[in-house]
């Protein structure tokens, strides 16, 4: 059983409610523009990160984090990208991207809009946790706690920080 924490669109600021909500985790997947390194450390100093660079990261981010991630968790086959859209309206890249190799699991950040959404055509989840920080036109912060067990993904948790 792994417990993830999935967060995404810090730009720069991250609420130090973050580790209170992310004690319990195993690992952390950022899900694309941390805005800068500090924010890239302070979580991988806490818990293991995984992450993709976002369109507002810089070079120091681009050069530790690649543009898309893929993986396996347990049983999962995870696939991160920044902006990726959602079912029905995947970016181009994600949906070259899906129909190459369609993951169980798909994540992407980027719209600042939390969505949990499973895509009955490519049998997948789709997973966005919203925004983070505070820059953005989202009125809450928001985050998700998730475990992944084997096969199955459950427990999801959205987590409201508070307003933007």
């Amino acid at each position: 059983m792994t417990r993830i924490g999935l967060i995404a669109d810090t730009h720069s600021w991250l609420d130090d409610a973050v580790f209170n909500h992310f004690e319990q985790c195993d690992e952390i997947w950022h899900a694309g523009d941390f805005g800068n390194a500090e924010i890239a450390d302070k979580l991988k100093a806490f818990k293991p990160l995984r992450g993709v660079y976002g369109n507002i990261d810089g070079q120091n981010i681009r050069l530790e984090y690649p543009e898309v991630l893929r993986w396996q968790c347990e049983e999962i086959n995870v696939m991160m990208i920044h902006i990726g859209g959602y079912p029905g309206r995947y970016s181009p890249t994600a949906k070259k991207l899906l129909s190459e190799s369609t993951p169980q699991l798909f994540i992407s950040g980027h719209s600042h809009i939390l969505k949990v959404i499973y895509d009955d055509k490519l049998k997948c989840l789709h997973m966005n946790p919203g925004a983070a920080g505070k820059q953005g036109w989202h009125k809450v912060r928001t985050l998700i706690r998730f475990v992944i067990d084997g096969r199955d993904m459950k427990q999801c948790e959205v987590i409201e920080l508070g307003k933007r």
